[in-house]
């Protein structure tokens, strides 16, 4: 287990959190993962091993994890929400073949949020950017 799956339980904890082992792995999955999975993908990984968890359990903990900061949750136009445990600025490469999605990272577009504050004197909290195309898996298939 990586020291990021043990930062998170001792802030859950801090919270008030109680710990259940499907609490548990739900979050290790996540933290593991860098699909990006949906709900229901998290549901079909863990169910094998966790028989009695169902999937409103993993959309109780997960919207727990968002709530707690844990967990960022990313929500496209078709609807599904994919949950990312990376908190770091970063966006996302989305192939528009087969879903995958894959994280880069452009320190540059950070002066976007110093220029957005400058202009309209918002107080800037973040923002999103995803790119749009056919991933390399997909591309060589063709």
């Amino acid at each position: 287990m990586g020291a990021n799956v043990n930062l998170a339980l001792e802030q859950l904890k801090m919270n008030g959190v109680r710990m259940t082992p499907q609490r548990h792995a739900i979050l290790s999955y996540l933290m593991d993962s860098m699909s990006h999975p949906t709900a229901d993908e998290i549901y079909k990984a863990l169910s094998p091993a966790y028989p009695s968890m169902s999937v409103a359990t993993i959309y109780n903990n997960l919207r727990l994890f968002v709530e707690a900061r844990l967990v960022r949750e990313l929500t496209y136009g078709d609807g599904s929400s994919r949950f990312d445990s990376d908190l770091s600025d970063h966006y996302h490469a989305i192939c528009k073949n087969c879903g995958s999605i894959v994280d880069f990272a452009y320190p540059p577009l950070l002066e976007v949020e110093q220029a957005a504050s400058l202009v309209t004197g918002f107080v800037v909290e973040g923002h999103r950017m995803e790119i749009y195309g056919i991933c390399s898996t997909c591309n060589s298939s063709n």
